[in-house]
């Protein structure tokens, strides 16, 4: 297949000294694919900001284009602010814009409630210096009360100054063309990335699907269940029903894909080469 558009890989930010090694191998192999970018998260009202510029820095000096993710919920314009700074000063020019979700136990919301307030206030404060990726949801935002609501959201943040976005991790790529189609029916033509999620293991990729509200279509969830314990076969499994999903919206004209890695390499380089990137 030839090779179009934008693929990426995210990361998050390792906690011990164990989990940077773990990633440094990941990122060795993953880099001989040649992403565009690499982006890493960061954690809830910026508890891994540190960890996100260090990681994002490391990935920098391997010679890799690396965007930390930024997220505003439970943050300042004065801390923000700070942060663009620091960004700015190691050549960063590329952020990952998110409202993100405040610390357990935390009240205050801080001075942000939307990422379209992050991304206007990124332009007020830097003009066009960074390209400001989005967050976008084809099954829509588990907050969202309908999906009118949750696509006026996602307007207002490409109106703010968002230049691309990555989707929630999907399986049905209905749910992502049907997106893609009523954004154009309001004009909003940046390109949406689809977001991809290997399936590493049946009970995390629930896990995460409760929490994100990505849906996993009934007869992969009951597939999944029916493998057990057996790693093995939920590997081989998911790694056909991914692939599957990548090559038809690829085929079908999807700008490139992001793939969650959850630092580990081994999914997605199988993934990246049955698909003959």
């Amino acid at each position: 297949m030839a090779r179009p558009g934008t693929f990426s890989f995210e990361f998050f930010p390792p906690k011990t000294a164990e989990g940077v090694a773990k990633l440094r191998v990941a990122r060795a192999q993953l880099a001989q694919l040649r992403p565009a970018f690499c982006s890493v998260t960061f954690g809830a009202g910026g508890s891994t900001r540190e960890g996100t510029l260090e990681t994002v820095v490391e990935i920098m000096g391997e010679g890799l284009a690396a965007a930390p993710h930024l997220s505003c919920i439970g943050g300042s314009r004065s801390s923000l602010r700070d942060v663009l700074a620091q960004y700015k000063s190691h050549s960063i020019r590329h952020l990952v814009a998110l409202r993100g979700d405040l610390p357990s136990g935390a009240v205050d919301a801080g001075e942000f409630r939307y990422a379209s307030d992050l991304v206007a206030f990124i332009r007020e404060e830097t003009g066009a210096h960074f390209h400001l990726d989005v967050a976008c949801y084809p099954e829509y935002h588990p907050q969202a009360r309908n999906p009118q609501e949750d696509l006026d959201a996602f307007e207002r943040k490409v109106r703010a100054g968002a230049d691309s976005a990555i989707t929630q991790y999907f399986f049905n790529p209905d749910a992502y063309w049907s997106f893609v189609d009523s954004c154009a029916a309001r004009g909003l033509t940046i390109p949406i990335v689809p977001g991809i999620m290997p399936i590493l293991s049946a009970s995390r990729l629930a896990r995460f699907s409760d929490a994100c509200g990505a849906e996993i279509p009934r007869w992969i969830r009951r597939k999944l269940e029916g493998f057990g314990d057996d790693a093995a076969s939920v590997r081989a499994f998911g790694l056909d029903v991914v692939t599957d999903l990548c090559g038809k919206l690829l085929e079908e004209g999807a700008p490139g894909l992001h793939f969650y890695t959850l630092n580990t390499a081994g999914l997605t380089t199988t993934i990246w080469q049955r698909l003959g990137l």
